[in-house]
This record gives C-alpha cells, structure tokens and sequence, in this order.
C-alpha cells in the first residue's frame, strides 16, 4: 500500500529548543510548518538545562519568558568553578564591566517543563507538532531536498516542503544523510546526567568542578532538585559497563570535596548518557535543507551553550529560511540557505574558539589550575568570561591581547608548578 502524502512550506525534524524556535519564528511569518519527533512529550533529556540570561531575550520574544519562570525555574546569579588543585575562579552576571544582559540571572528548569512550553509558543504561531514520529529517509529530487518519509503508530506518511530543517541534535539523522556531519577529533567526552534531592550548599550559583578524571556540573534547577552532570573522556566512560547509576556514584565518591554533599541526597530521575560530543557540519545547509542547534555545530557542554545556541540558531534561521521558501527558484533559495549559515559562522564564530580554549584548559590540570589563580585573583576578569559565557559580554572581549596576557605572568606559572 502506498503512504500517504501531505504538503507543507517547512518540516522541522525535532521538537526540542532548537526545533521548536525554528518553527516559532517561521510560523509566526505565516508560513505552513510541521514539526516532527520520534520521541512523546514530556521527556527526559541529558541535558545542563540552562538557559543563559541572554536566552531569556528570546524566550521573552517567543511569548514563554513569564511561562518559565512560573514553571519553577531556578535563578542563577553566575558561576564558581573549582580547578583540580582547589582554586576557585567566581563570576557573576551583573557586574561593573558595563554589559549587562536582558535578565541579571540566567534560568534553569528541567527539560521535561521546558520543552513543552518552547512548543507551545511554536503551536501558537500556526506550527503543527507530531510526536512519535521518525523519519525513515528524507525525498529528494536531484541534489535537492524534498520531504520526508516519516512513520507513525498509524504507517508511513511522506511529509513534502521545499525546506527541511535538522533539529534533530547531536547525531542529526538530517546531517547524516546529507553527508554533513563531522566529528572534531578532540576532546571525545561522554556525558552522565541525572536530578537529585538535597544535595548540600546548592545556591544561587551554578558550579563546575574539574578534576584530573572529568569534571562535574551542579545546578539548581527548581522544584528542589539539582542538575548532576558529571562528564568524563570517552575511554573512562567504558567503565560504566551497563551501570550508569553506578558509574555516577562512584565517580562523586572518589572526589573528597564532593561526596559529603551527596550524603543525605536522593536520585529522582535515571541517569541518561549522551556524547561523544565535539559535532561540527561541514557546512549548516544544502539544497532544500538547513541545521539548526546541536544538529549544526557542538563543542563540549563545560559553558553551558546548548539550549542558547538552540533558541538563537532557531530564531536567526527564520528570515533566511523564508527568503528560501518564498524564493522563485533553486539558485534563490540556495543563495538564502548560504546567506544563513554564513550569518551563523559569524554569529558563534568567536564563542567557539572561546569554547575551545576553555576546553583546552579544561583537559590540562596544570593549565586549570594557572587560569584559577589568575581569574581567582582577579575578579574582574572573572566576571567578564563569565558574562561571554552568559551570552551578553562579546566573547571577543576575552580573545582581545591584554585579556589574555594576564595570563601570561611568570610568576604565576611558577607558582603552579611549584603545586604541582
């Protein structure tokens, strides 16, 4: 039996942030948009699930900013991040370096609450959601794009549109069969993510701890529960062997400095595994389609960039993609899709070197612990990464000569190798 055909002017491939802004800020143009996801909302997620103070400017625009913070969100009033020796580097995100973002804090909530309300801004603008849907190949005609073939509990349907969007994250079904994906060959890190209860000393901080073995994110995430995000390179993470929950407990309990806080507290969620990370596309287009958030491009979750680089991909997208569907031919259309990725390389080209050098820092205990003493004696400068990493500080603020020539001090180098 043949599967039936429906027509749209966008698919969006994933429902998640990345998927749902896109489809929000095409909607809202008044154009036909089906969104599709093989997975059923709510959902857990591995996720940081935060959303940097500049993310509340988009989701101020998409209509939802008052729905997240009502959901319980938590608010984060900056970052502590302790270096392998135990030196502490503290920003927060209003500060005297005179940025300032659209909130002072940034949000975090729970995926499972914020993805619902991202896609009920998108349904509000016109788009249409399907849950339980996967693609089982994409149309083409030519070189170019056509559709979707998708299945449902019902069969196969194919979805046909001039434009097709990969939203779909970090092993983007979308990029793969268009040749598009890469993977960066450092740094391979896997993910182990869970919610507990009454873990001790959570504030109004988020907190990163790196060790010499990974490093860890803590953060209040609302409703009493913190997110536990601990992230180690791959080969470490074979030590799990089926035994997530397992592999999590153990990790805290090696570090002295963590383990008395998990003493009374309570995992209330599984533990979800994600990675290796370290995704970049070839390029975030091709004839007839687009990438979109982690489809497109992800480094390593240490900042926290994720769901921002989502919402901000979604909404940049928007007026290429409908230059692109409204175009009166192919060379059009293409010439909108390149202008698009061209204003996204502009966009987070510096953030991602910004991300890479951290990165580097970050799988070096001795060059963690260097930038702890420099930014743990300078506040100021501590504050202005800390604001890149919120969004809202121009991250070419810390790529500048005499930003990084702080860290140059002698000094200070040999004051490190004495500790270590």
């Amino acid at each position: 039996m043949s599967a039936t055909r429906e027509t749209a002017q966008a698919i969006v491939v994933g429902a998640g942030p990345a998927g749902a802004a896109t489809a929000w800020a095409l909607a809202s143009q008044g154009l036909d948009v089906i969104v599709i996801d093989k997975a059923h909302f709510p959902r857990e997620k591995p996720c940081a699930e935060y959303l940097s103070p500049q993310g509340s400017r988009i989701l101020d625009a998409m209509g939802v900013l008052t729905d997240v913070e009502q959901a319980g969100a938590a608010q984060l009033a900056g970052m502590r991040v302790r270096s392998p020796d135990g030196g502490i580097i503290h920003g927060e995100f209003a500060a005297s370096h005179g940025f300032s973002g659209f909130r002072d804090r940034g949000l975090a909530l729970r995926r499972r609450h914020l993805d619902p309300i991202l896609q009920r801004a998108a349904t509000r603008a016109g788009a249409s959601i399907r849950e339980g849907t996967s693609v089982e190949s994409l149309i083409m005609v030519g070189d170019a794009v056509r559709g979707v073939r998708v299945r449902t509990s019902g069969g196969s349907t194919e979805l046909r549109a001039p434009l097709v969007v990969g939203a779909d994250g970090l092993r983007s079904g979308v990029a793969r069969r268009l040749d598009l994906a890469a993977r960066l060959p450092w740094p391979r890190r896997v993910a182990f993510v869970a919610h507990f209860r009454d873990v001790s000393d959570i504030g109004a901080h988020g907190e990163m701890h790196v060790e010499t073995d990974g490093y860890v994110g803590l953060a209040d995430v609302g409703h009493g529960e913190t997110n536990v995000a601990i992230v180690v390179p791959k080969h470490l993470a074979r030590d799990a062997a089926g035994d997530a929950a397992g592999f999590m407990m153990r990790w805290i309990a090696r570090h002295p400095q963590l383990a008395p806080r998990f003493t009374n507290a309570t995992r209330v969620s599984t533990v979800g595994v994600t990675g290796p990370f370290a995704s970049h596309a070839r390029r975030g287009y091709a004839s007839g389609a687009a990438l979109v958030g982690d489809a497109a491009d992800f480094f390593d979750p240490f900042t926290g960039e994720g769901i921002y680089a989502a919402l901000r991909g979604g909404e940049l997208l928007g007026s290429f993609a409908a230059d692109a569907i409204r175009a009166t031919s192919e060379r059009n259309a293409l010439r909108a899709l390149k202008a698009y990725d061209a204003a996204r390389v502009a966009e987070f080209r510096n953030k991602w070197l910004v991300e890479r050098v951290i990165g580097a820092a970050v799988s070096s205990p001795m060059l963690m612990n260097h930038a702890a003493r420099v930014l743990g004696s300078r506040r100021d400068l501590a504050d202005i990464l800390i604001g890149v990493t919120g969004d809202f500080v121009p991250a070419s603020r810390v790529l500048k000569p005499s930003f990084l020539l702080h860290f140059l001090n002698p000094r200070t180098w040999r004051s490190n190798r004495r500790a270590a």
